[in-house]
């Protein structure tokens, strides 16, 4: 045989100089949820591992992250029911302890990247990511309360705003409210194909977030379309979205990679609450090698397309890459 490809295989060094895919935790973001006040920190039953933290604990967390080469966060806030009314005012209000906490953050981590979470769902007392009226939710009047939502994060000093709402029109609802109050550098990370999946469950669980009454279909996609998601990408750049997402990651690879195929935006991929739960569960069985499979399962978003990956592994991928 004139071709063998094991040749290519034959040492570390030789199978190292030739990967076509090369993950680091430069491409990690890293989701942390936030308690308010000096509340304490709660390990989450469904996402071993993750913790809700108040602010002492979160800052010390991401000085943990920043040591092993993580350099962004998204933040989620686990919001109060006395705070959530209709329309989600709480988001924007001045005194909301997310902002303080974005303000603090900034002032002792002025080098890493904070990413926030653009939506109602966490502060809307039905737990929808719009205004519902009448069973109904309302695109154009959410758009409103998100561009405020914005503009709040925007003027406490964050630094990628992430609409993960599924609203039409909202990633050009917010550019313009951000565009016309000078906050122009401010980038957005469009939640451009959030599918209606079953792996989110965990993620509700930690903020107590789930609808109080239906479900999510009308306003995130269904699972069984990738044209929509072009549709879908196509408005989020022309809308003025710096990143385009895909969510969840592993059931959606192949969306990823048309993503990455069709546009020249860098893609991001959610490697949501489910998955990270379900590779953690057989791990603890003994049944899956938790330091082979997840940085396989890791690989895989990335070969797929993805520029960055949001997960939950984070800390503990880099951890291992860090060991060599």
């Amino acid at each position: 045989m004139k071709n063998r490809p094991r040749r290519n295989r034959k040492s570390p060094i030789i199978r190292e100089m030739i990967e076509e895919t090369v993950l680091q935790p430069k491409n990690l973001i890293y989701p942390l949820f936030l308690l308010e006040g000096n509340l304490p920190s709660t390990e989450i039953i469904s996402l071993p591992g993750i913790y809700r933290l108040n602010l002492d604990d979160l800052s010390k967390e991401i000085e943990k992250c920043v040591l092993l080469g993580i350099k962004t966060f998204v933040l989620f806030p686990v919001i109060k029911e006395e705070y959530k009314d209709a329309i989600g005012s709480y988001s924007y209000h001045q005194d909301n302890f997310y902002l303080e906490a974005i303000r603090t953050l900034k002032l002792r981590f002025p080098n890493v990247v904070l990413m926030s979470d653009v939506a109602l769902d966490p502060y809307n007392v039905d737990g929808h990511d719009g205004i519902v009226q009448n069973g109904l939710i309302l695109n154009d009047e959410s758009l409103t309360v998100l561009s405020k939502m914005a503009l709040a994060q925007a003027q406490a000093g964050i630094d990628i705003i992430g609409p993960s709402d599924m609203m039409d029109g909202r990633v050009g609802a917010i550019r313009t409210c951000l565009d016309e109050n000078a906050y122009e550098d401010v980038s957005i990370m469009a939640y451009t194909a959030k599918y209606a999946s079953a792996f989110y469950g965990p993620f509700r669980e930690a903020l107590d977030s789930a609808p109080k009454a239906g479900d999510k279909k009308t306003y995130q996609m269904n699972p069984a379309n990738k044209n929509e998601a072009l549709i879908e990408a196509e408005l989020d750049t022309d809308e003025g979205a710096d990143f385009l997402m895909i969510k969840p990651a592993l059931c959606y690879l192949d969306v990823i990679h048309v993503l990455k195929e069709s546009s020249n935006l860098p893609i991001a991929a959610y490697n949501v609450s489910g998955e990270y739960a379900m590779l953690k569960a057989a791990c603890e069985k003994g049944w899956l090698n938790y330091e082979l499979a997840m940085p396989e399962m890791l690989l895989s978003i990335k070969r797929a397309g993805a520029d960055i990956i949001l997960t939950y592994f984070a800390k503990d991928f880099a951890r291992l890459y860090q060991n060599g």
